[in-house]
């Protein structure tokens, strides 16, 4: 359990700190210059005007890197780790009901695939909505 959550952690961390980087690159150099002009310090830039920008920048790529670990959970198999796609390789193994077992555990994975990508989606209108004119 501990190797899968090591490796996982190192994966989906490559990936975040990526898009961070890039979310942070994207706000405009201006942004951080009318701060300083009218006299706020560095941190007081960033946590009022860059990374609530940033932040939003980033959402979607965040979003779906982690619905790509939710999919990728399935490779912990191969550590040993008793998760849903094993359970449903023992099941299916014990009852010889392969088809309806591997097709019931494919409907769970795009079920809490298709809620995580509605509650992305409702959270990135609701941040959208102060940009909307």
């Amino acid at each position: 359990m501990s190797a899968a959550i090591i490796g996982f952690s190192l994966k989906t961390s490559a990936y975040l700190a990526e898009i961070f980087r890039a979310a942070l690159a994207s706000v405009d150099w201006g942004q951080t210059e009318v701060g300083l002009s009218i006299g706020m310090n560095r941190s007081q830039i960033y946590r009022r005007i860059v990374l609530p920008q940033a932040m939003l920048n980033a959402l979607p790529a965040t979003g779906n890197t982690f619905i790509s670990l939710i999919k990728d959970t399935s490779v912990a198999f191969a550590l040993g780790v008793s998760e849903l796609f094993a359970e449903g390789k023992m099941i299916a193994a014990e009852s010889l009901r392969f088809f309806e077992t591997f097709l019931v555990v494919g409907l769970i994975y795009w079920l809490v695939i298709i809620v995580y990508s509605r509650l992305q989606n409702w959270l990135e209108k609701k941040l959208n909505h102060s940009l909307q004119r």
